[in-house]
């Protein structure tokens, strides 16, 4: 049997007597060997396959190299192993943790990598809804954003009685001239405004848009979209819309109340609102001069706009004052006064919401949502749900896996740097292919743990 070649070694100072050297002559190895999580999670929930499924591929079959399944499924497992950019391929499409996930060890022509280099997978992402001469693959829209409340609906065992669905526009800042780049006063920016709307941590939608629209814009049409799929599954469960005072709006306020679903929404303050609680801010006050702590008061009221609402509608004001100052706040909702307090309403209910923020976070900055540097607004669409992707297999990871570890409510970052990221000596024969993973590991006992987890959610 032939023996690799020893590189040169590095001396570096001894310890303990003992001479310190290294060599690149370890043989095949990775350093994502915790992947093979990820890869155990996508067979359990069939993610990489039912994405794959979304696209259309017209080249010719006896010409193909890389199928669909293996572009799809290379881009989402390295972006959730943290490699953000399809630059990153040209060293990965080597990686033998990255093969078996991919389920291709070899390619058919001795002069090609078992996966997909930089440029196979940028025609990828510069292909668009419709085939055409010079793109060869091309994806469809609408079966994407259903896979992604598919996934969710399929994330639960029975139906829940009620769900909250959080919506949120966030800035994608641009550094370069990519089409329908703008300039946001309020990020002081170009940038992109994408849509957002989770449901907890579920993904149900990443819509990317302009940045010189109203943060509401689409709203409506997405959340008619998602409701309608989620009531074709749960036709009884109660839905909640929260979101901040960008989504206030009367359109959206109204088709809920035509198509029965209860909104939580901040409203913009003004000197009308701030009237209207004017006795309970002097109260809330005096309070606080007499505590030297900050205190607050509820009053429930119906308040309607001079014109752009067609109705009047229950609005929740907050008298704070706080740090020597007032700090009044409010809400507006479709929830009557005997299924939520004001008080219970605005702290439990709509403060809630901004959690969400924190799973745009992760989106953004674990996951890369945010690397949308392509030319055109259809191929940065594509790079935004090829990371969404990502965030929910490691959700779907997490969910399975990981309820009963000190993982739980890791976040994707953390769950990659500690999971996912663990050096192993692959060694490979005949019958199988070993990952020899570091002895030292710290976290052996709650990988082995996933590990049962997820067999068990795979079995048929």
């Amino acid at each position: 049997m032939p023996t690799e070649c020893s590189a040169d070694l590095f001396g570096f100072a001894p310890v303990a007597g003992r001479a310190v050297v290294a060599g690149f002559d370890g043989g095949k190895m990775t350093s994502d060997a915790g992947a093979l999580l990820l890869g155990a999670t996508d067979r359990a929930v069939r993610l990489v396959d039912r994405f794959a499924e979304c696209f259309a591929d017209s080249r010719a079959p006896e010409l193909i190299e890389h199928t669909v399944r293996t572009l799809v499924g290379q881009r989402v497992f390295a972006l959730a192993l943290g490699y953000e950019d399809v630059v990153d391929h040209d060293e990965l499409r080597h990686d033998p943790a990255l093969a078996v996930l991919a389920g291709k060890l070899a390619a058919r022509r001795k002069d090609c990598a078992p996966l997909a280099g930089k440029s196979t997978l940028n025609r990828l992402e510069r292909g668009g809804p419709e085939l055409t001469r010079y793109h060869r693959i091309a994806w469809d829209g609408a079966k994407i954003e259903a896979l992604f409340v598919d996934l969710f609906l399929e994330a639960h065992q029975s139906p829940p009685q009620r769900i909250f669905l959080d919506l949120d526009a966030t800035d994608d800042p641009l550094h370069g001239h990519q089409e329908g780049r703008f300039f946001h006063g309020y990020y002081d920016c170009y940038c992109y405004l994408p849509l957002y709307i989770f449901c907890g941590r579920h993904l149900l939608a990443a819509k990317l848009r302009r940045a010189d629209i109203d943060a509401s814009a689409g709203a409506v049409e997405e959340t008619a979209r998602i409701i309608a799929q989620i009531r074709a599954r749960w036709p009884t469960v109660r839905i909640v819309l929260r979101a901040d005072s960008g989504f206030a709006r009367e359109a959206l306020m109204s088709w809920c109340e035509a198509n029965a679903v209860d909104y939580v929404f901040g409203l913009a303050k003004n000197e009308r609102l701030v009237a209207e609680i004017a006795s309970e801010l002097t109260a809330a006050e005096e309070e606080s001069k007499l505590t030297e702590k900050p205190a607050r008061r509820f009053k429930a009221f119906s308040w309607s706009t001079r014109d752009s609402w067609s109705r009047q509608r229950r609005v929740i004001g907050k008298a704070e004052w706080t740090a020597g100052a007032a700090n009044p706040r409010f809400i507006v909702t479709s929830l009557s006064p005997e299924e939520a307090a004001p008080q219970p309403l605005y702290e439990e209910t709509y403060c809630a919401r901004g959690d969400m923020e924190n799973r745009i976070k992760e989106c953004q900055l674990d996951l890369f949502a945010d690397r949308t540097s392509a030319a055109t607004m259809r191929a940065n669409q594509l790079r935004l749900w090829f990371a969404s992707m990502a965030y929910v297999l490691l959700c779907a990871l997490r969910r399975l896996a990981l309820q009963h570890t000190q993982f739980a409510k890791a976040t994707c970052g953390m769950i990659r740097l500690k999971l996912l990221k663990v050096g192993a000596l692959v060694r490979t024969s005949v019958r199988r292919i070993k990952f020899a993973m570091a002895s030292g590991y710290p976290y052996q006992r709650d990988f082995a743990h996933a590990h049962a987890e997820l067999i068990n959610a795979a079995a048929p």
